[in-house]
């Protein structure tokens, strides 16, 4: 069975409790129609399952076919600058067909974020460095599609369908 490699560390985003018994990473492209499919799927996902699970989100963008995808994904990072990666993940995500950097910037600034320091986060090296490693480790974790799923540590290659996927989960 495949492992998650890095495993989940500091550089990660995560949501839930570090010390929560199940880990859930998702490997996903803000562009992806698939991973739009799954966001909604994951936010019940964490309701239902609540402290119990730890969600970390690793960005794979697949530029070839998703040309915004690898900007958003940056844009994503550099509200993270700012507390703010999970509201911008979500708003990425809930206005997936709109990821133009024009776009980006009014997602921005409706979570709060000061805009002209966003506009000058999202031009750091670091950032897309960042995206690139998240990449990196989803290639190294035999990552070969969106979304991909990781449960403590191992690949998920069954159903995400939210009653099954639940259901494996607290099996």
């Amino acid at each position: 069975m495949t492992q998650l490699n890095p495993p989940v560390n500091s550089k990660d985003h995560i949501q839930g409790k570090n010390t929560a018994s199940l880990e859930l990473v998702e490997y996903g492209d803000y562009q992806c129609p698939h991973c739009g499919h799954a966001y909604p799927i994951i936010k019940n996902v964490q309701r239902k399952l609540g402290a119990d699970l730890k969600f970390v989100f690793r960005n794979f963008p697949l530029s070839e076919m998703h040309p915004d995808a690898f900007n958003a994904a940056v844009a994503a990072e550099a509200a993270g600058f700012h507390q703010k990666f999970w509201e911008m993940h979500d708003i990425i995500f809930e206005n997936q067909q709109e990821l133009d950097l024009e776009s980006l910037f009014f997602y921005a600034k409706t979570i709060g974020l000061d805009l002209e320091r966003f506009k000058n986060d999202i031009q750091k090296n670091m950032l897309a460095t960042k995206v690139e490693q998240d990449f990196e480790s989803g290639v190294r974790s035999v990552v070969n599609g969106t979304s991909s799923f990781f449960i403590n540590g191992k690949k998920y290659n069954g159903d995400w369908e939210e009653d099954v996927f639940i259901q494996y989960l607290k099996s």
